[in-house]
């Protein structure tokens, strides 16, 4: 499913540089200013890595983080087959990843792997705490069988687990609202950070699973449920408690939003996840999301037509294939593109 060590500020700002110069996209070109002024984090685009938790990508999560990729993906179970929250593609009953569970930087790469999210957040946090001021990261969280709130795993429970692993080191749905009614209000406003005050931060996105999706009895998905759960919290003054940004997931024309047959919970998605090809596609106004400043996933860029190898193509096909993506307003294009860390490390302006 579903090494760039400094962050914006170094390599990543020439590597910025030198792709805008190289793909012919001016830097800082159609990028809302940063609520803390310079370029804004949803003016950019970025790549990301499909299931970064797998070992044959990645002997290590460490490793993953330092690859320079924009966004990360784990896959999570919470069914009654097995305990806490799990980090596996397709067995609910355990964990198979490449997470250590290290409680300091001293300890990375060190430890036994096939650890729980929660081991996986302890590296993450581990990492974060060795390279202060780092690129900012979307972690990204399929839940593969949805929320189980009552086996403990539910909403207010991945809070508390995200809040008790990253602390300070997430940028919550609270702070980008601060000020506004709800999400939709603030990004529309233009409300999100410049990429400068996203350093050291990691955004968690949620998306339905595949199995979740797949079962005709589960009436209540990911989306919606953390999005209720979002709508609660802000009514009752909590939402600064709130650590993740639910996603609408899969690609559709117009406002995805529109499915929601609660109209009261479409202003707490500003986060957008679907097929690139879709977005490529010309169906699509993909500039809606960039205008809205909305953030935009567009998974398997690899296969846009014309498609590219999934996993080995060329740097210069990749780097094209990115300058594509950035060209249809998506804020990550993600792939499996983990043998290409010049590729990872690379951030072009959006639009």
């Amino acid at each position: 499913m579903r090494r760039l060590r400094n962050g914006w500020r170094d390599t990543a700002l020439a590597g910025l540089a030198a792709a805008a110069l190289g793909l012919g996209l001016a830097l800082g070109a159609a990028a809302p200013a940063g609520a803390e002024g310079g370029p804004s984090y949803v003016g950019s685009t970025g790549v990301g890595v499909h299931n970064a938790y797998e070992k044959a990508k990645y002997p290590y999560f460490a490793d993953a983080l330092d690859s320079g990729a924009a966004m990360l993906e784990l896959d999570v179970w919470t069914n009654f087959f097995g305990s806490s929250w799990r980090v596996s593609h397709d067995n609910p009953f355990g964990n198979n990843s490449n997470c250590e569970n290290a409680t300091s930087p001293a300890q990375l790469r060190t430890k036994s792997r096939d650890q729980n999210l929660a081991g996986c957040l302890s590296d993450i946090r581990s990492w974060h705490d060795a390279h202060p001021g780092h690129r900012p990261v979307v972690l990204k969280l399929e839940l593969k069988d949805g929320f189980a709130a009552n086996l403990g795993r539910g909403p207010a429970d991945l809070d508390a687990l995200l809040t008790a692993k990253l602390g300070d080191a997430v940028y919550r749905p609270g702070q980008l609202a601060a000020g506004y009614p709800d999400l939709d209000t603030a990004a529309r406003a233009g409300a999100w950070p410049s990429r400068a005050a996203m350093a050291g931060k990691f955004l968690i996105e949620l998306i339905p699973g595949t199995v979740e999706e797949g079962n005709a009895a589960d009436t209540l998905w990911t989306d919606r449920e953390y999005a209720t759960y979002l709508r609660t919290l802000a009514s009752t003054g909590r939402l600064g408690s709130a650590a993740a940004f639910p996603a609408v997931h899969r690609a559709e024309a117009g406002d995805p939003r529109a499915r929601y047959a609660d109209a009261s919970l479409r202003p707490w998605f500003v986060v957008f996840d679907g097929d690139a090809s879709a977005y490529a596609g010309g169906s699509i106004d993909t500039g809606w999301y960039d205008r809205n400043h909305y953030l935009l996933i567009a998974t398997d860029a690899q296969n846009v037509a014309p498609a590219i190898d999934a996993v080995h193509p060329t740097e210069t096909q990749a780097l094209d294939r990115l300058a594509l993506m950035a060209g249809h307003h998506a804020s990550i294009a993600s792939a499996d593109w983990y043998p290409l860390p010049k590729v990872l490390a690379t951030v072009v302006p959006r639009g």
